[in-house]
Formats: C-alpha cells, structure tokens, sequence
C-alpha cells in the first residue's frame, strides 16, 4: 500500500503490522527514521509539491491513502498508482473549515464535490462523505473511497462486489 504525506505513520504501521508491504512517503526526516524500523516499511523521502513525483512511472498499489493532505497536482499520479482491483481512500478538508479552524487558507480545502470529480472517469466511487465531523476535532472533511476495476470478470462472472461491513 502507499501511505502519501504518511507523517507519524498511523496508517503505514496499521497495514504494516498485518502483513502488508508499506511505502511511505513524507519529506519529514524525524518521522521518516522512525517509519523506517518498522519492518514492511519502505519509508521514503519526498518533497511532493517541490518536485518530481517520487515513484516510477508504472508502480501500483493496492490501497493508496491519503488523509489531512491536499496538493491538487499530485491527483494524476495517485489516481495512476492505484492497481487494477486496488482503491483509493482520501480524507482531507473542506470548505467551511475556515470557521473552525485550520487548515483555513482556501487553497488547503476541497470545494463542494471535489473530490468526486478528482477520481470521474477513472475510479468508481464505493463511498462518499461531505460535511462536518465534531471528532476527533471539529471540522469539515470530505472522505472518498474508490476503486479501480479489476481485469474483465469471465463470462457469468457477473459484476464485482466489494464487502461492506455490518
């Protein structure tokens, strides 16, 4: 899975300690070090908005992750890093965040739908939220699950389901 602008690692360390491969990426050296003795972490310096994507052309993943993060030229390249068969989850703010907190810059915060027309085309869309969450702090967030599809199902396969809980 790829963990983009992973920070402390939370999610990097979650998929880690199951078994999952890990690359993470961030441009903080503290928080690298300690993302880098955890085994199954590939942890990675990289300055995502001042310069090149970090990973070669063609890398997929599984899972990409995206929380608390928002640089809109990097949308190409996350979408192309999810595998056939892999999602997508992104969570970051929103407008309306401004009135209680920060980020408040609106360059930091997703318009009305934004992140659905981000993955348009592209991606198919399992889950969506956007609105205003009261935890772990107020804010306002927009939350977006997506899949790429898999290869063509056999004949009679039939549509692919994904799991829902509950």
């Amino acid at each position: 899975m790829l963990d983009v602008a992973a920070g402390g690692g939370r999610h990097a360390r979650w998929f880690a300690s199951r078994g999952h491969p890990v690359v993470a990426l961030d441009r903080d050296p503290v928080a690298l070090a300690a993302l880098r003795a955890i085994p199954g972490v590939d942890a990675r310096d990289a300055d995502l908005e001042g310069a090149p994507w970090p990973l070669p052309a063609g890398d997929q993943f599984s899972a990409v992750i995206v929380t608390h993060y928002l640089h809109r030229p990097l949308w190409p390249h996350l979408l192309d890093a999810v595998a056939p068969g892999g999602v997508l989850i992104y969570e970051t703010f929103a407008q309306g965040n401004e009135s209680v907190g920060k980020p408040s810059n609106p360059a930091f915060l997703l318009a009305p739908g934004e992140l659905l027309d981000a993955v348009h085309g592209r991606l198919r869309v399992v889950a969506y939220e956007d609105g205003f969450v009261a935890a772990p702090r107020e804010a306002f967030v927009q939350r977006l699950c997506a899949v790429r599809e898999g290869a063509t199902p056999k004949a009679g396969a039939g549509i692919p389901r994904y799991e829902l809980p509950g």
